[in-house]
């Protein structure tokens, strides 16, 4: 019973970080050093990789009309918007899939420590702030996501790979391309939420492909632990996608970056001091 409160508070952090601009990666080490699973090293490798796919289909769930061509309702023009939006979530997938899958475990060899998580939580959240204030009374030239080019959504794209450096977070490395090439902050959230799907299913296969190679088996309590992290995770991320399109509509994302500046201060001080 434990080891499944655990998987459900773990599954609870995962679904609100994964989709805010915050880090799901240094969330994710604090939670790790008090919430230990009882299970083996490669499981729980695997596990905080897999249960993003919990996550990500919200993101189907919530936009499945924007993003399933086959709907009898819509008219020719639409089904031909759907296929123009995923032919740029592919255009701005291929920096990421080719970076992660040559580097991904070289990066997270070489930084996935506590100390460039929490630096780069405080790098970019202070970039948040910054590039709000540049942008507090400018308008934005791309206000649909109709109006991307593919050009910009291979851009952004780059942006993603920021993400291979722990503590980045990849939305809100996708978001801050964004809104630097001058796309609204509704259209560049919504588009770190496309861009997450392809990635993230590929990230997670990966991580079951190689936990296949170790031949550790997986226990039944395991496997219970992957199929509840993964469900919590999923409907708390529908609550997070929800608040944040309602949030970004109104507000800027300066609040993020306090937030992030804060969390990373707070993770330096508690492990220089343990």
């Amino acid at each position: 019973m434990l080891e499944i409160i655990k998987a459900i508070i773990i599954g609870i952090v995962e679904g609100i970080t994964e989709w805010l601009p915050i880090s799901s990666t240094g969330h994710m080490i604090l939670v790790e050093e008090f919430i230990k699973l009882d299970v083996s090293k490669e499981f729980n490798e695997m596990f905080l990789v897999v249960i993003q796919l919990g996550a990500i289909l919200a993101v189907c769930v919530i936009f499945f009309d924007r993003l399933f061509p086959f709907t009898k309702r819509k008219s020719p023009e639409q089904k031909q918007e759907t296929f123009n939006l995923w032919g740029k979530v592919i255009v701005g997938c291929i920096p990421a899939g080719i970076l992660g899958v040559l580097f991904n475990d070289w990066f997270d060899e070489h930084f996935y420590n506590t100390f460039t998580v929490a630096t780069t939580l405080i790098i970019y959240g202070i970039i948040f702030i910054v590039l709000e204030n540049i942008n507090k009374n400018k308008s934005f030239e791309v206000r649909r996501i109709s109006n991307l080019s593919y050009m910009q959504a291979f851009i952004v794209g780059c942006f993603q790979c920021l993400a291979l450096v722990p503590g980045t977070s990849r939305s809100g490395a996708t978001i801050l391309g964004a809104m630097i090439l001058g796309i609204s902050r509704p259209v560049a959230a919504e588009f770190s939420f496309f861009l997450a799907a392809p990635v993230m299913f590929g990230a997670s296969g990966l991580k079951v492909v190689k936990f296949i190679k170790t031949g550790v088996s997986i226990s039944g309590l395991e496997i219970a632990v992957l199929a509840i992290g993964s469900v919590v995770a999923f409907m708390i991320s529908m609550i997070a996608i929800n608040f944040l399109m309602d949030y970004v509509r109104k507000h800027s994302f300066a609040l993020f970056g306090y937030y992030r500046i804060i969390l990373g201060i707070l993770i330096l001080g508690y492990f220089l001091v343990f």
